[in-house]
């Protein structure tokens, strides 16, 4: 079996746990050559030895098949043309994708340079069906998240709702996955993605509620077309270290990496 070569963009919550993942556990089939962050004289407390730098020429230079981007919207912009120069580009912060013609010019440099950007499930589930859907009529895609009070806090829902205090389940918002994913980008980036796999930002209707009664992130999942109804109800454990994402996610990056190694592959 063959192994892949990484690099990582940040180092925050997904992005150690995805090292983590990859150095306690799939060190055969994957290694990380390099890991790009802010502060490298920073202890990150990694299962091993890593080239952590805080020099992006010294992280690209790096050989890597894969560039795993866990470092936040602005992120996504500012390294993913650099990335597909020679690496295929995993995007975890896919909310930045519904910012005017960045999709498109990350879809030109990886044609350009014949790489893909891979956007894997994260906290959300079904994007196989949703896009296997979309062959024929997909008539109608509707998400509806709910997440815990502790899940909000340094978000523009501090704004709308007193969080230690909310006693039922309230409605942040209701519209557009093109407004909800640029008005959550930590807390929504579900809708990004379940827009890009199935009828577009425009067309897919999003709600949002802080529930006090909950403790976990739900995401509800209704969409129908030609191919019949679905409906999926998601309950992701929020990360004891940001409670905005959940554990699923580096775990959903990891399962994309061993897609390229593994000799059967199923879900895709």
């Amino acid at each position: 079996m063959h192994s892949i070569k990484i690099g990582i963009i940040g180092l925050g919550t997904i992005g150690r746990s995805v090292a983590a993942y990859a150095l306690e556990r799939y060190a055969s089939q994957i290694k990380i050559e390099a890991i790009l962050v802010r502060d490298e004289s920073r202890d990150y407390h990694l299962p091993g030895n890593c080239f952590i730098t805080a020099d992006e020429d010294l992280f690209f230079d790096r050989d890597m098949d894969f560039v795993i981007e866990a470092a936040g919207h602005q992120a996504v912009g500012k390294y993913g043309k650099r990335a597909l120069q020679s690496s295929s580009f995993i995007v975890v912060s896919i909310g930045a994708l519904a910012e005017s013609n960045l999709l498109e010019e990350l879809k030109d440099a990886a044609l350009h340079n014949g790489r893909q950007i891979i956007v894997p499930s994260g906290a959300i589930g079904g994007l196989d069906r949703i896009a296997a859907s979309r062959l024929e009529e997909l008539q109608s895609v509707e998400l509806i998240t709910r997440k815990p009070p502790a899940a909000w806090y340094g978000t523009i829902a501090e704004d709308k709702v007193d969080l230690a205090s909310v006693k039922e389940p309230t409605l942040l918002f209701s519209g557009p996955a093109t407004e909800s994913a640029l008005l959550f980008p930590e807390s929504v980036n579900v809708s990004a993605a379940l827009s890009l796999a199935g009828i577009g930002f425009a067309n897919t209707q999003v709600k949002v509620y802080v529930d006090p009664a909950i403790s976990r992130n739900t995401h509800q999942i209704i969409a129908e077309g030609f191919a019949g109804k679905t409906e999926i109800t998601i309950q992701n454990t929020p990360s004891q270290d940001n409670p905005k994402t959940g554990y699923i996610v580096a775990m959903s990056v990891i399962k994309v990496l061993l897609q390229q190694v593994e000799p059967f592959v199923i879900g895709i």
